[in-house]
């Protein structure tokens, strides 16, 4: 589990565990100990891999309760590391020198090693001193393998030394730190004590079986529990109880869930013969809601926590939401760049788009390839035709490039471990040159250009490029603010081809380039089949006026899908209940209900007290959303966003000594972050203290040159006091850093009209017309300076 400075959540590295063998009663059965686990070699009895905490949610009875029926499945999932994604830390299961090795980091250490049965490391803890700790668990198995401190408080965190299992010849056998470039002191956010390396909020789901996160808001502890200390066979099949009544009591026909309260909707069978014209399947196959791919995303996705009460069969945005194909996470053309898994990328797929599943290339209990290597495509795709120097321009033999290597561009995470990229697309090194994205290409050719391996493909493969993705321009523009990338991004948004993530991205990015076009693009989204795409629709009606969000949004509260129905009440939150009929009013009451038991359910992190917050002000509930701030800064006192939030509602109130108390406070704590800089200008504005308020403003504006909000405040302050040409200044540069901010270009609008430029302002008003093409002013005043 390696944590960057964006909070994340997902699923990370597996782990291995090795327990007793022996009897277990579970369900009822006396289930006796099979070939299966030996085999695996590793047992499966009390206390042991499979075996059911007492802790266990009801309905849930353990994997070794499928060992009898399923030795098979069994014996393939005992190999694989799912059944040893945690373990308690023992002799069996720890696999890191413990000798007594010292490893040293950028100013800190860690010393590893045993007293008697305990696993223990010595290094820096919260304060910052050196202390002792034993560690519990293990977390990861290769290529390497992660160790969890737990404290008094029911906290389990991610120490920053792991160690690489790999062996000796490939690197490993060795201690290294997880941040090998960064200095990370006892004050930083990713330090191994803090929020970002917990366990129980940013691991625990996906490397678990029936996870309940079990925290306390008002002691700020947890007591989380799993039935398994793994991922079980309920962890993907849901709680098996009904299911092995179902086998003991005859096993009816009638039942067609065999005893399950829902299973994961199965696709028709699908044909995937080859076309000899081209070598691949000809025919695809529908894929129903709540297929098998579903399954996986729970853990294999970017996402957050709606509920714990998942079940197999329903949308990821039951119980999730799914980030979109944001920047920092995929680059402009939809390739993964940080930690990301397989969901978001698999689902960019003509192969998902032609109803491929998860379990078409991996066996779904041992998760291994269903065939060694490229092989495994071809499965479905003719190999003959495409290991062929007329296809991959290489000639063929042990060193050609092979399919993974062309089609599925790898990354390495936490340092040593290498992860392939799911979308299965063609190489761009055309898209290098245009776009700075990466290309599969130079990862192999890294002594050679971009521009040089676009030109190898255009004589292999002529000088057009085909391929299913087809969004790198219209993301790259919208990243950089450019009017071009509206036409695109609704074309993206409205296409049912393109796949529901990107449109869905689409559907995000166009909030950021308003117009009757976009505005119509983002209504049609609403009612868009997949549910991310209408939770991003809905998100687009933010600036809308409450009477056309109603009108809009309401529909939604009946939602099939939780998430759309939780986004839903968020767009809703200053809706008067009182207006409403009493069907309505019921329907928005639930809504509400189910947005605050999400982030309720998340109260162990600052986002969630931050977002509730700001949901109570909007219902009135002043004293609600205080609460939760100051809960929020108790949690991270250094939480700038948070001081900003609790300052403004001070403003609100009329209590401007206090809003600037906190955020003096916070600029204390984070000198450095730039919006409590910004609120506190703004507050000594409001008290005419002008002198130090342009001090803040200007600190504010250097410290996140890249806000274009700072820069035109700043700029607009000086003009205020006179001091026009500083303004420009100020403009001009802010200009640099976004030079598509509609408030910037205005101001540099007036100050060459003011100017009496009239080539300079003709010059604003075309880019501005571009940026906002149905605004009246601007358009009339663009025929004034023609």
């Amino acid at each position: 589990m390696r944590l960057d400075r964006a909070i994340w959540t997902g699923a990370t590295a597996l782990a291995v565990g090795v327990l007793t063998a022996g009897l277990i009663a579970l369900g009822g059965v006396l289930f006796v100990q099979d070939s299966a686990a030996e085999v695996a070699g590793a047992p499966l009895g009390p206390g042991g891999i499979g075996a059911l905490t007492s802790m266990a949610p009801a309905g849930f009875v353990g994997s070794a309760a499928c060992a009898n029926c399923h030795a098979v499945e069994t014996r393939d999932w005992l190999s694989s590391r799912h059944a040893h994604a945690m373990s308690r830390a023992t002799p069996e299961t720890v696999l890191g020198d413990f000798g007594g090795p010292r490893i040293e980091h950028k100013g800190s250490s860690a010393r590893f090693f045993r007293d008697g049965p305990r696993y223990m490391v010595e290094t820096d803890g919260a304060s910052g001193r050196r202390e002792t700790f034993e560690i519990t668990d293990t977390f990861g198995v290769y290529p390497l393998q992660q160790y969890l401190v737990t404290f008094p408080d029911g906290r389990r965190q991610a120490l920053p030394f792991a160690y690489d299992t790999r062996p000796a010849a490939q690197g490993g056998e060795r201690w290294f730190h997880l941040y090998p470039d960064q200095m990370i002191t006892a004050s930083d956010p990713l330090h191994w004590t803090g929020a970002m390396q917990n366990w129980n909020f940013m691991c625990a789901e996906c490397h678990s079986t029936a996870l309940r996160k079990n925290y306390d808001a008002a002691a700020n502890r947890f007591d989380t529990s799993f039935s398994e200390i793994s991922v079980g066979c309920e962890a993907c099949h849901g709680p098996a109880r009904g299911h092995v009544a179902w086998a003991e009591g005859g096993r009816s026909p009638a039942d067609t869930l065999k005893g399950f309260a829902s299973v994961a909707a199965s696709r028709p069978a699908p044909d995937w013969s080859i076309d000899p014209a081209n070598g691949s399947p000809a025919a695809g196959v529908s894929r129903p809601a709540g297929d098998e791919v579903e399954t996986c995303a729970r853990c294999h996705a970017r996402r957050g926590i709606l509920s714990e009460d998942w079940q197999p069969g329903q949308p990821l945005t039951q119980t999730h939401l799914p980030s979109y194909l944001s920047e920092g996470l995929f680059d402009a053309d939809g390739v993964m760049r940080d930690e990301v898994f397989n969901d978001h990328s698999f689902k960019q797929s003509l192969m998902y788009a032609k109803g491929v599943i998860c379990s078409d290339c991996h066996e779904p209990h041992s998760a291994k390839l269903r065939a060694p290597g490229a092989a495994v495509c071809g499965q479905c795709h003719q190999a003959e035709r495409f290991e062929t120097t007329a296809h991959t321009g290489h000639t063929p033999g042990p060193n050609a490039p092979d399919c993974i290597s062309c089609h599925m561009p790898a990354r390495t995470y936490m340092v040593v471990d290498k992860r392939h990229d799911h979308s299965f697309r063609i190489p761009r090194p055309d898209l290098s040159v245009a776009l700075g994205t990466t290309n599969t290409c130079n990862a192999c050719h890294a002594d050679k250009t971009a521009g040089w391996a676009a030109a190898a493909i255009e004589r292999w493969h002529g000088p057009e490029r085909k391929g299913f993705q087809s969004w790198a321009y219209a993301f790259h523009q919208a990243r950089a603010g450019e009017p071009e990338a509206r036409d695109k991004l609704i074309a993206l948004a409205t296409a049912p081809a393109v796949p529901a993530i990107t449109r869905a991205t689409a559907v995000a990015e166009l909030q950021a380039f308003p117009s009757i076009a976009t505005e119509e693009a983002v209504y049609k989204a609403l009612s868009d089949p997949d549910p991310l795409v209408r939770i991003a629709a809905l998100q687009g009606q933010a600036g809308q006026s409450l009477e056309r969000r109603w009108l809009r949004v309401s529909p939604l509260l009946s939602d099939p899908v939780a998430g759309v129905r939780i986004e839903a009440a968020q767009q809703l939150a200053d809706q008067p209940l009182a207006a409403l009929t009493p069907p309505d009013r019921e329907r928005l009451q639930a809504a509400f209900g189910a947005y605050e038991a999400a982030q309720r359910l998340n109260a162990d992190r600052i986002e969630a007290r931050a977002a509730l917050g700001g949901f109570l002000l909007r219902r009135g509930d002043v004293a609600g959303a205080e609460a939760e701030f100051l809960a929020g800064l108790k949690l991270e006192p250094g939480a700038a966003a948070l001081s900003v939030n609790l300052a403004d509602l001070y403003r609100a109130e009329g209590r401007e000594q206090e809003a600037q108390a906190v955020l003096r406070r916070s600029i204390g704590i984070v000198p450095d972050a730039a919006g409590p800089h910004h609120a506190l200008a703004l507050s000594l504005i409001r008290q005419r203290n002008y002198a130090e308020a342009i001090d803040e403003l200007e600190r504010a504006w250097r410290l996140a040159p890249e806000d274009a909000r700072y820069g035109y405040v700043y700029a607009v302050a000086l003009q205020s006091l006179g001091r026009a040409a500083d303004s420009q200044a100020v403009t001009t540069e802010a200009l640099r850093h976004n030079p598509n901010d509609v408030d910037l270009l205005s101001l540099a609008l007036n100050d060459a009209l003011q100017a009496g430029d009239v080539a300079r302002a003709r010059a604003y008003v075309a880019k501005l017309a571009l940026l906002r093409p149905d605004d009246t002013e601007i358009l009339r005043l663009k025929n004034h300076l023609r």
